[in-house]
């Protein structure tokens, strides 16, 4: 008897869901139930400030997807509207917790010899200092509160800190995703130099060091909201941003497959 060849699980990824828009939680409703069973989907941050929805949305593509691999950006830990006595650390921890309880995982996944691993991140101003008026208008000056004593190299540190925690021992094949850039070159040159504002908020040098480190060949990133797939010095980067309503011309409004394992 001829049986069927075993059907290969797709890697698929997304970033910058931003739940809060109702039209984006829809295309999340939307999703079909039947087609991506046995797959995979990385969720590079940037999902929701509010734990509600977080849930709620990380219910929904649980019971979609075989995994959901998820890694917080920086609106998944504003504070806003939240006890002054409450730090966006206490949100982080609040999420690590609430993404395992709704079937998702912020944990590093194998199969077989390949590793899919987050990399926690933050911006550490590698990428330029920060001007008075990005001050002025980046929401998370705002939106994030940290300990008293934190700089913001301290709160880059906390994160990336963790992530040589991470073992790639056996692996074949390693994929690393981030919701933060890991270099300041995935922005295309293309980009008006209006928007230049914002390249000290968008990522850090020190996580490329470490995806490097690691040994990954493929790196998804989100946050800039600019959807982009190039190969730099052995690694392709990819990012696959939902984005807010509107931004179709640099996003695309679908997920898209990076592999098969």
């Amino acid at each position: 008897m001829l049986h069927a060849p075993a059907m290969a699980t797709r890697v698929f990824a997304v970033s910058d869901i931003h739940v809060d828009f109702d039209v984006n939680f829809q295309w999340v409703r939307q999703l079909s139930r039947a087609d991506y069973r046995d797959d995979v989907l990385i969720l590079a941050g940037d999902v929701t400030h509010k734990p509600a929805e977080l849930a709620s949305c990380l219910h929904e593509l649980a019971s979609r997807f075989a995994n959901v691999l998820f890694v917080p950006g920086n609106h998944d830990v504003w504070v806003l509207g939240e006890a002054p006595q409450r730090t966006s650390l206490h949100k982080f921890e609040e999420v690590v917790a609430l993404v395992e309880r709704n079937g998702a995982s912020m944990q590093p996944y194998r199969r077989g010899e390949v590793l899919i691993a987050p990399m926690l991140s933050w911006y550490d101003y590698s990428f330029g200092e920060p001007s008075a008026e990005l001050y002025h208008l980046w929401m998370d000056f705002h939106a994030c509160r940290w300990p008293a004593d934190f700089t913001p190299k301290d709160v880059a540190n906390y994160f990336m800190d963790r992530n040589p925690q991470i073992s790639s021992q056996g692996a074949g094949k390693i994929i690393t995703f981030s919701h933060f850039l890991p270099r300041i070159d995935l922005i295309p040159a293309q980009v008006p130099s209006r928007h230049r504002l914002l390249d000290p908020v968008l990522g850090s040098s020190r996580l490329d060091r470490q995806i490097r480190q690691l040994g990954s060949s493929i790196h998804v990133y989100g946050h800039s909201h600019i959807n982009r797939r190039i190969a730099i010095d052995g690694v392709t980067y990819i990012n696959n941003a939902l984005g807010y309503p509107g931004e179709e011309r640099i996003t695309k409004r679908q997920l898209l497959c990076i592999d098969e394992l």
